[in-house]
């Protein structure tokens, strides 16, 4: 990474060429008793209100986190209007309550409507979101906004179609091949048609949820890019290094962790099973309740060991992504990142904080958020070209109040 800044250097003038590269560490002053303080109003308050402290919370949280973030010696700012908060809280929530309501009121013709408007609107949300985020982070008075166009957007955001067309083929495909009539009925209506689970239906299935895969990596990667690509902060533009490549490589070495985690389970599930199936024969005779409780206690047990033998891998895809993208990211010419976050670290403190909450009965999770927080922006150094002070400089004279006014009228601003 700071090569890359020293060949661009080079590449430049004389006269631009003798800036000198600083170094800048990425700091996070805030503590897990802090946060805790914020955290624990927050969910009284939501408890008391129902929900509607939502906005309000997440308001008071991005707070925190911001004022406790120091970049380069001075701490980011969250300036987010709460009024647009609350708006995106009630639209949001009220869409959702009108999908719930069409859906237990047997409305499906309206329920799938709004299934589908939230499919075509999700790439609006998420730029909408994004815009939002970044034009309500301040740095040293400098605004940063996302200017992506609502085309590059919906480019980005080929891989939400891609996927139901795969399905939908699917469906069709293995409807057409399938030997056996329709089985069920809906009252009086038409019988349902399922495709049977012959080797073709099965193989076809198999092939949709490898192109599944494939298409929610290339989702992430899309809009990962485009966030980087398409964020400024004064008259500067992101730049942007990785390829898809990189990013598939990390979801197959979370598969592998995955893999192993179910062989564990499964290892587990079959001594449990054994274990419970002898007790139960043993006490089923005398104490039915208790057989009855040993096949639940093993349930519950293989269930447990499921969700946090899953740890690793979610640990390290989250680790594995924060290394590939804050290694190959950076401002224009003048200033790029580097990340020292170690996965094995990581997945250790991913553990340590699932088995503390889990022991804590959940008291634990603001002192978990803070210390994974702390341990990702605090493995993070800038290299600026020229110092702070020049960067700065440059940074406000290319802003200007036409990048303000441009900002606030491309975005959405609905999702807070």
């Amino acid at each position: 990474m700071v090569d890359q800044l020293r060949t661009a250097a080079a590449a430049r003038p004389p006269e631009r060429r003798s800036a000198p590269i600083e170094k800048q560490p990425v700091e996070f002053t805030g503590s897990g008793g802090e946060y805790f303080r914020v955290w624990i109003v927050n969910v009284l308050l939501s408890i008391v209100t129902l929900g509607i402290f939502t906005p309000w919370a997440r308001r008071r949280t991005a707070q925190y986190f911001y004022s406790h973030t120091q970049v380069a010696g001075s701490p980011l700012e969250f300036v987010a209007s709460q009024r647009r908060m609350v708006f995106g809280f009630l639209a949001f929530a009220g869409l959702y309550v009108a999908y719930k309501l069409a859906m237990q009121t047997g409305q499906q013709l309206a329920a799938s409507l709004l299934l589908f408007a939230f499919a075509a609107a999700a790439p609006v949300l998420w730029a909408g979101a994004m815009r939002f985020r970044l034009g309500a982070t301040r740095w040293r008075g400098i605004r940063l906004a996302f200017t992506a166009t609502w085309k590059e957007v919906y480019l980005a955001s080929w891989p939400v179609f891609a996927v139901a067309a795969i399905w939908t083929a699917f469906f069709f495909i293995a409807a057409a091949i399938s030997p056996h009539p329709p089985i069920g009925t809906a009252g009086d209506g038409p019988a349902l048609k399922l495709p049977a689970l012959i080797p073709a239906v099965i193989g076809l299935g198999l092939l949709c949820v490898v192109l599944t895969l494939l298409c929610a990596i290339r989702l992430e990667y899309n809009y990962r890019r485009l966030l980087v690509a398409r964020a400024r902060i004064g008259g500067q533009v992101g730049h942007w290094k990785p390829v898809y490549a990189d990013f598939v490589k990390v979801w197959l070495a979370t598969a592998l962790f995955f893999v192993i985690a179910l062989v564990l389970v499964g290892l587990a599930f079959s001594t449990l099973t054994v274990a419970a199936g002898y007790l139960a024969k043993e006490w089923a005779s005398s104490n039915i309740l208790t057989a009855i409780l040993v096949g639940v206690l093993a349930f519950v047990v293989v269930l447990l060991l499921m969700f946090l033998l899953s740890v690793p891998a979610r640990a390290y895809r989250e680790a594995r992504m924060f290394q590939l993208v804050w290694n190959n990211i950076g401002v224009a010419h003048i200033a790029r990142s580097k990340t020292s976050l170690k996965t094995g670290a990581f997945i250790w403190l991913k553990i340590k904080n699932l088995l503390l909450t889990l022991i804590t009965l959940g008291f634990y999770r603001p002192f978990a958020v803070a210390s994974e927080y702390a341990a990702k922006v605090g493995s993070v150094t800038l290299y600026i070209k020229g110092g702070t002070d020049q960067l700065v400089g440059e940074l406000v004279k290319q802003q200007g109040a036409f990048g303000d006014a441009a900002a606030d009228a491309l975005g959405l601003d609905l999702i807070g």
